[in-house]
Order: structure tokens, then C-alpha cells, then sequence
């Protein structure tokens, strides 16, 4: 179906980037918009993608002058606004009733304030008795006497992260990772003094450590209407996930298993309509050795890994587009099974680590229910470029995992 009248519009270059513009091409056969400080691999080169490097598009008024202009300049379109990254996502958030021209699904700004943050996040979970692992709220460097396993109420090794990822990453030093696992309480204290020495403000969370690897991971993404009605949800259980420091945790291939069996899934549904929520909420979710499910966090966009919705019978684009402003009120489940993968299929066989999810990934493809993210014949066909540097990025991703996958 062509709309030649609807334009999406991107902050950002990444995955994210990617997997949502090739939803809107496959649903509607059009070209989106993005903008972003520097050029990523995965959007480069992309016909279906017209990318602009703005090199302070993290600055509000930049933001908002580049979005205006843009709009001046394509009058009577429709308009669709998506943050990719965090930081992008927020700055709309906080903006958009300044930028009128552009539908721009997402939460409220005075929301967003409550849920951004992870240690905010947990209050709203207790409200809501959605389960969560056991967590201390650090507000200063933490010393190690004051931080072992009686004062925290568990055991080590621990999980160390910061409650607010927006801030986290703009002060930036060496041997920042995105999760931190500290197997004594001085190893906990030293991480809490480096990221709070390199200018880091907000709160630090110590984490009771779930026990299991990636293929213990699911990931469910909600995606509400303009009336805080959630309309779709998709649930995905993680093959593998990537270990470079910086990407721990950012899901490598995924198969989709049907959200409505999973309990979890129906209280986040109740959590986020007894909120008003609206626009794409991303959660982390990890199944414990006794078969209980404990959720980590919430993106309040799409995830970067969008697409394993898509490749699973709900394509994103159709659900901004149709769904945000329909005045319907149905929750649509996923039912598709569907392996869908970022890195080449070989490695996410490799390095899973619970074999019957591999051979059921392995029944997928060979049955055309599989999808790669940057393999868009559409967008490779005669445009060598293009091919040349998603092959080169596939093929990184053998290295990659050689290099920082566990031993």
C-alpha cells in the first residue's frame, strides 16, 4: 500500500533506526527521514533511508529548528516522529507540544518523569505488584562496609547500573560499561566512586544477580494509543545477546512466543493503562532458576530490536499509523512464531545456550518464518554499497563474539 502523503521521521541512525524504517517501507512503501549527530553502519548507504548529520542534534534548539525547517519544508504531510535512543526520546518527549506539524506517539512528558528512571520505575512496579529483583537505591558512593551481603538483604556477585540511562551516557569515561557485575562489595564500592567521579548525578542501583544466561531473557513490547489503551503487545524470548561493553544486554536474535501466557505481560498491560500510557513500551524481562519472571526496565520508545515485532506478524508502522488515534480499545497479541536475528543466524546457533530454542529457530527459518534486519532485498538490490557494508557488519559479528561472549 503507497502513501506518498506520509513521511517518517527519525532522530537517530542506529538498529532502531533501521528496524522501524523498514517497517514503514514494507507497510507503506515510503522513504523516511533521519537525523543524528554522526553516521551509523546500519542506516549508511540506505535507499530507504535519507539520512542528515547534524552534529548537535542533542541540543534542544537544534532539535527543534531542524524539525521545524523540516516541516516548512514538506507542508500538508503527514508527519510521524520517533526518538531511537533514549536521549532522543526524552528531548521529544519533553518538546513536542512545540512541534505541532508531527505525530509523535509517546508518553506525556509528566510520565515519563516517573517511569524514565529505574529506581522510579520499581516504586511504580510495588504499586502495581509487578515483580522486580531485590534493589538498593545508592545516592552517593557507596563504602564497601556499608554494602555487604546483610546490609543488601542478598548475596554476591551483584548487579551494579545506573538508575538513569539518559544521564549515564553523557559522562562518559573509560571502561564504561552499560551493567556492571561486582563480585564483592569493594568491587561494588569501586564502580559506584568511578561513575559517580566522572560526573554522574543521579542514583546507582545494587541488584540482586538473577541467575542464567541470555536464552533466560524475554523481552514484551506494549504499544499503546493516543487513549492510553494498549493495543498490541509482543512478546520475544532472547537467544542471545550482545557482550561488547557498551551493547551488553542489546538482543542479538530473538523468537517470538505468545505474550498473553506470560503473566508478567498482563500486569505490565494493567501498570501501563492504570498510567494513561501511550506511544511503545520496551521491558526486560528474565525468567529465575524456580520459573519465576522479574522485570529489569522499561524503554519508553520502541526497542532497538523492534523488528522481531514485525517479522512476527505486528508491524510497528502499521500500529503508529492505524492504531494511535482509531478510537478502538482490542489488545491484538502476537500468535506468529518468528526467529528474527541481527547477527547472522550461524552465530546466534553458536552461541545459544538452550538448544532447543536453537533447533526451534532452526525449524523457523527453514519454514520462511525468519528475518535478518539489515537483509532487506529492497534496500540491497542494486545498490552494492549497501550490500558491501552489511555483509562487513555481519561479518564483524563472528569476531565480536569470539572476543567478549563468556568463556
Amino acid at each position: 500500500m503507497s502513501e506518498p502523503d506520509l513521511i517518517p521521521v527519525f532522530l537517530g541512525a542506529d538498529l532502531n533506526c533501521y528496524n522501524f524504517a523498514r517497517a514503514f517501507h514494507e507497510a507503506y512503501g515510503v522513504t523516511s527521514y533521519a537525523f543524528g549527530r554522526y553516521v551509523m553502519a546500519p542506516t549508511k548507504y540506505s535507499k530507504i533511508i535519507r539520512f542528515t548529520t547534524v552534529p548537535d542534534m542533542d541540543d534542544e534548539a537544534t532539535m527543534l529548528r531542524v524539525l521545524n525547517e523540516f516541516a516548512a519544508q514538506h507542508p500538508g504531510k503527514r508527519l510521524y516522529l520517533f526518538g531511537c535512543t533514549d536521549d532522543y526520546a526524552a528531548m521529544i518527549i519533553r518538546r513536542k507540544a512545540e512541534l505541532p506539524q508531527y505525530t509523535a506517539p509517546g508518553p506525556a512528558a509528566d510520565l515519563y518523569t516517573s517511569l524514565q528512571k529505574k529506581a522510579d520505575f520499581y516504586a511504580m512496579c510495588d504499586r502495581f505488584g509487578v515483580p522486580y529483583p531485590a534493589t538498593v537505591v545508592l545516592d552517593a558512593p557507596a563504602k564497601a562496609a556499608d554494602i555487604g551481603p546483610a546490609a543488601l538483604g542478598f548475596e554476591y556477585p551483584i548487579i551494579v547500573k545506573p538508575s538513569s540511562s539518559v544521564d549515564y551516557w553523557k559522562t562518559p569515561f573509560d571502561g564504561m560499561k552499560k551493567v556492571y557485575i561486582a563480585a564483592t562489595p569493594e568491587e561494588a564500592a569501586a564502580i559506584t566512586e568511578t561513575v559517580y567521579a566522572a560526573g554522574y548525578r543521579d542514583k546507582m542501583l545494587l541488584q540482586k544477580l538473577i541467575p542464567g544466561g541470555d536464552s533466560e531473557m524475554r523481552v514484551l513490547t506494549a504499544f499503546c494509543d493516543r487513549n492510553g489503551k494498549v493495543r498490541a503487545m509482543c512478546l520475544g524470548h532472547t537467544m542471545v545477546e550482545e557482550h561488547t561493553p557498551k551493547g551488553l544486554g542489546n538482543h542479538a536474535a530473538i523468537v517470538t512466543e505468545p505474550a498473553q501466557q506470560l503473566p508478567v505481560a498482563l500486569q505490565l498491560k494493567t501498570l501501563l493503562e492504570s498510567c494513561h500510557y501511550t506511544g511503545f513500551a520496551n521491558f526486560d524481562i528474565k525468567r529465575a532458576p524456580d520459573g519465576s519472571f522479574y522485570v529489569f526496565e522499561v524503554n519508553l520508545r520502541q526497542g532497538r530490536s523492534n523488528y522481531y515485532m514485525t517479522g512476527g506478524g505486528l508491524n510497528i508502522a502499521k500500529l503508529a499509523v492505524e492504531t494511535w488515534a482509531d478510537g478502538g480499545s482490542g489488545c491484538v497479541y502476537n500468535t506468529a512464531p518468528h526467529f528474527w536475528h541481527h547477527v547472522p543466524a550461524a552465530v546466534a546457533y553458536q552461541y545459544t545456550e538452550d538448544k532447543a530454542l536453537v533447533k526451534a529457530a532452526k525449524a523457523l527459518a527453514k519454514a520462511g518464518q525468519a528475518s535478518c534486519s539489515l537483509e532487506y532485498k529492497p534496500d540491497l538490490a542494486a545498490n552494492p554499497m549497501r550490500w558491501l557494508i552489511v555483509k562487513a557488519q555481519e561479518a564483524r559479528q563472528f569476531k565480536k563474539f569470539r572476543t567478549y561472549y563468556p568463556k
